[in-house]
């Protein structure tokens, strides 16, 4: 397990484990159908503690977590991990 950042400075870490959960599966593929599954896949894939780490990191000045940049994380998050293991 390696720590890994996103473009705009995010830290994390993802086990294996964590990323060969089936219910995360699940709730990906049911974005489509009901795009507030992400959030089910936001802490199902960081953890509870991890997921308020990242909403803080987005967070405006006024306390707002804008959706778009929420997304835009945990997508680059996910494309990480699918190139690593394509390399």
């Amino acid at each position: 397990m390696a720590k890994q950042k996103t473009k705009s400075g995010f830290e994390y870490e993802l086990s294996k484990e964590r990323l060969n959960n089936y219910e995360l599966l699940e709730a990906v593929s049911e974005i489509d159908e009901d795009p507030f599954a992400i959030t089910r896949v936001l802490k199902l894939l960081l953890g509870k503690d991890d997921t308020n780490r990242l909403k803080d990191h987005v967070r405006t000045e006024e306390g707002i977590v804008p959706a778009d940049k929420l997304t835009d994380e945990i997508t680059e998050i996910f494309q990480s991990k699918v190139e690593t293991k394509n390399s």
